[in-house]
């Protein structure tokens, strides 16, 4: 009989990554989403509000293990009513998955929690998972979401948080718009260039899932993220050059912050800020990273999209 594998807030690009890596792995995939309930490639979709008790908490009782994926996203301008949906909906999600896991005869093994390596604020130095905190209210999301999930263990189950850096993958997530501004020649530097970007292959991500899934070892907090950061500027030359793309003129912070509010609506420190992490504890644990340069992940990600 096949595993069952929840998957809170699992709709999203992260969460149907992993739902398809571990179809292919036997496991029986349940997403609990906002949408009505529905059955779509083998996979079931049970609705929940993602803050109440309700009849979704049977789907956890039995199963092998609970990813929790839940949250507002955060590309949005961080108005008053944003910011609070931003909490709200990571802190709500947190508190019921545990109320629901508590009240189950037979608990899952595992409960992990996707996380942000926002925590770390906007840093150029090296942040392992010991590393000081930053400042500023995507840290203090960060720091009351990682309480909450910590805040007291539950008997019977592990309790994994990854903090996840920026993934790369097809089809959605964070590479999308940067491979449609580069399509366009303007896939110049942004801001400074400076900044740094703790990226990861989506594959080497879920291959963390699943031994998080499985390894009894693998409990506390993980920086998710691969073990060669970039900056900005390498990042926007690396994928240039696998796109076939040349120079491209660079956007100035003014132009960014302009475009970020008034086109893309959302907030600018997305683009002008970052944090330079590495992959500490995984290492220590002997994780094998199928991708480590930046230049094969775009190859493995982009080259059947531009043959």
């Amino acid at each position: 009989m096949s595993k069952k594998i929840v998957l809170a807030g699992g709709s999203g690009f992260l969460g149907e990554n992993l739902a398809e890596f571990l179809q292919t792995r036997n496991y029986d995939i349940v997403i609990l989403s906002r949408q009505p309930y529905k059955v779509e490639k083998g996979i079931r979709y049970i609705q929940w509000d993602g803050r109440s008790m309700d009849e979704w908490a049977s789907e956890l009782d039995g199963s092998h293990a609970v990813v929790n994926f839940t949250g507002k996203s955060v590309n949005c301008i961080y108005t008053k009513k944003n910011r609070e949906e931003i909490v709200s909906s990571r802190i709500d999600s947190v508190r019921v998955l545990k109320e629901a896991i508590q009240s189950c005869t037979r608990p899952p093994q595992a409960f992990i929690q996707a996380g942000s390596l926002a925590i770390f604020g906007d840093t150029a130095l090296l942040c392992d998972e010991d590393s000081p905190h930053g400042s500023g209210f995507s840290v203090e999301v960060c720091q009351r979401w990682e309480e909450e999930f910590f805040k007291e263990e539950i008997p019977g189950t592990r309790q994994v948080l990854f903090r996840i850096g920026f993934a790369l993958g097809r089809n959605g997530g964070a590479l999308e718009p940067l491979q449609k501004l580069a399509s366009l020649n303007l896939g110049g530097t942004v801001g400074s260039g400076k900044q740094y970007i703790s990226w990861l292959h989506v594959d080497d991500l879920n291959a963390m899932f699943l031994y998080a899934i499985e390894s009894e070892r693998f409990s506390g907090i993980y920086n998710a993220t691969g073990p060669q950061p970039v900056t900005n500027k390498e990042f926007m030359k690396t994928l240039r050059g696998v796109m076939g793309k040349g120079w491209a003129p660079p956007a100035p912070s003014p132009f960014v912050r302009l475009g970020a509010y008034a086109v893309m609506r959302t907030e600018p420190s997305l683009a002008l800020t970052g944090r330079n992490c590495i992959p500490a504890r995984l290492v220590e644990q002997g994780f094998q990273f199928a991708f480590t340069s930046l230049e094969e992940a775009l190859h493995d990600i982009l080259q059947p999209v531009l043959q």
